[in-house]
């Protein structure tokens, strides 16, 4: 696979509580280098980083991530977030679900948040981040369905600041229970380019990471 088409599969990922904008600057400008096809960065950032990318002429996008990283904010907090997101100019919006409604089989409060935050981005994209590390395989299975049923247009494996990140395995059994027209993005610990590969290979069609564009910098792929 071309390293063109791998990086245009990327958002490339700062998420660090301290987080400066220099640093976002500069992840910045590697987007825009290397096309990728986001940035994301955390709320706080969004209007700033929008703002710098209008500056430069560039297309590439601004993510973010509201309910993050727990995901245990109430409803209402993560409209809020979502809705004043996009309000500061983001592009894409990646949330966190209630992982403990899940498990307390209240499947249909967990579509209902979703659809809900999926309203207020105003047509923008929303990935559901689902923590797939602290959730079984029949509770990853029902969070596909779950998602196939929402108007959100993404399931995503991980925050990548829980006990671990995307593995094969998830994106394949994610690959087989979502409906064509919703996409994968598999976050966190992708570690090499043949890591980002095969998740694409394996049904990815995003990757959540610091690392790539850091490998194709020759620096040292540490971090998301």
């Amino acid at each position: 696979m071309e390293l063109k088409t791998i990086l245009s599969m990327v958002d490339h990922t700062l998420l660090k509580p301290e987080s400066t904008w220099p640093q976002i600057q500069e992840i910045c400008d590697d987007a825009i280098q290397y096309g990728t096809a986001t940035v994301c960065i955390p709320a706080s950032y969004v209007a700033r980083c929008k703002a710098y990318m209008q500056e430069k002429g560039s297309s590439v996008g601004v993510c973010t991530v509201i309910g993050f990283p727990t995901g245990y904010s109430t409803t209402a907090a993560k409209v809020f977030e979502a809705a004043d997101a996009v309000a500061g100019g983001a592009d894409e919006v990646d949330m966190v679900i209630n992982i403990g409604m899940l498990k307390d089989g209240r499947d249909d409060e967990v579509l209902a948040e979703i659809n809900a935050i999926k309203d207020a981005c105003s047509g923008r994209p929303l990935k559901v981040i689902i923590e797939t590390c602290l959730l079984t395989r029949q509770e990853k299975i029902r969070m596909c369905e779950i998602v196939n049923q929402s108007k959100a247009d993404f399931i995503k494996t991980s925050t990548g600041f829980s006990t671990a990140g995307a593995t094969f395995d998830d994106v394949a059994l994610m690959a087989e229970h979502m409906q064509p027209g919703k996409g994968i993005k598999a976050a966190g610990g992708i570690s090499s380019l043949d890591d980002a590969e095969k998740f694409i290979a394996l049904g990815a069609t995003r990757l959540g990471t610091s690392r790539i564009v850091k490998i194709v910098k020759n620096e040292e792929a540490t971090g998301y």
